[in-house]
């Protein structure tokens, strides 16, 4: 799955929104990043790029992610780590970022915390999540596709969970519960690049749990054929672009 993720979906869907979190790191001129959920490491490649003088810590709680991260990205340190026990000491970092995991933490309020203590007393955390499904053109083409090919019981994750969180008030009273104050709240949109619909919906279907939904259904050639073609019919054929929104926070200790 890290493979098939790094491949089709990074470039498309996380690159533009790692490079707009890094060069949101930089300004804050950090000598010591925590970063959570770093994937394959997009938002680490960018960090160490735009802030070149800083000391990254990668962590991830998928094993396999944290290895191909940290072959991919070697210049980070790379270790496992839950974002709900941090195996770090108190006031240890100026700056802890998150591209697209904390929708994925069970208890978000209790992760916060735990932010929270590791951070210097003038640390910052700044981390994004997805808007509603609709605003993300190929989640949504996505979607549409699973609902045709299985109308009876579609897969649910992605509203569900990637963009389940995406009330920037809910966000927002999590982060002030675990003792930020919110410096920054902003909608962002921009725009995602694919060879084509069937890129992407290789990297959704094979690179995310979205494989496993589709599996327990007893998917197979014939659910992703019609996949692609709802997603190849509402992006259109060759390169597809689409827009994709993402809410951006700053919480300051």
């Amino acid at each position: 799955m890290p493979a098939v993720y790094e491949r089709y979906l990074v470039p498309t869907v996380f690159r533009p929104f790692a490079e707009d979190l890094a060069a949101r790191a930089a300004a804050i001129q950090p000598g010591r990043i925590l970063e959570l959920a770093a994937g394959t490491g997009i938002l680490t490649s960018e960090l160490l790029a735009s802030a070149p003088s800083a000391e990254v810590t990668a962590t991830d709680l998928n094993e396999a992610m944290v290895a191909f991260g940290s072959a991919r990205v070697p210049g980070a340190v790379w270790r496992q780590a839950d974002a709900q026990r941090l195996p770090f000491s108190d006031g240890c970092f100026d700056l802890v970022v998150c591209q697209f995991g904390v929708m994925f933490f069970p208890d978000r309020v209790g992760a916060f915390a735990e932010v929270h203590r590791v951070l210097a007393p003038s640390g910052r955390f700044l981390f994004n999540t997805w808007g509603p499904l609709a605003t993300h053109a190929f989640g949504a083409a996505l979607q549409a596709g699973l609902e045709r090919a299985f109308p009876a019981d579609p897969p649910r994750f992605l509203p569900a969970v990637p963009h389940g969180y995406a009330d920037p008030a809910v966000v927002a009273a999590d982060l002030a519960a675990a003792g930020f104050s919110v410096e920054e709240k902003r909608e962002l949109t921009l725009e995602g690049r694919a060879a084509s619909a069937a890129d992407v919906a290789i990297g959704f279907l094979a690179g995310t749990p979205v494989r496993a939904a589709v599996e327990e259904r007893g998917g197979g050639p014939a659910a992703r054929a019609t996949v692609i073609e709802e997603m190849t019919a509402r992006l259109g054929q060759g390169l597809v672009t689409a827009p994709m929104t993402a809410f951006v926070f700053r919480g300051a200790v």
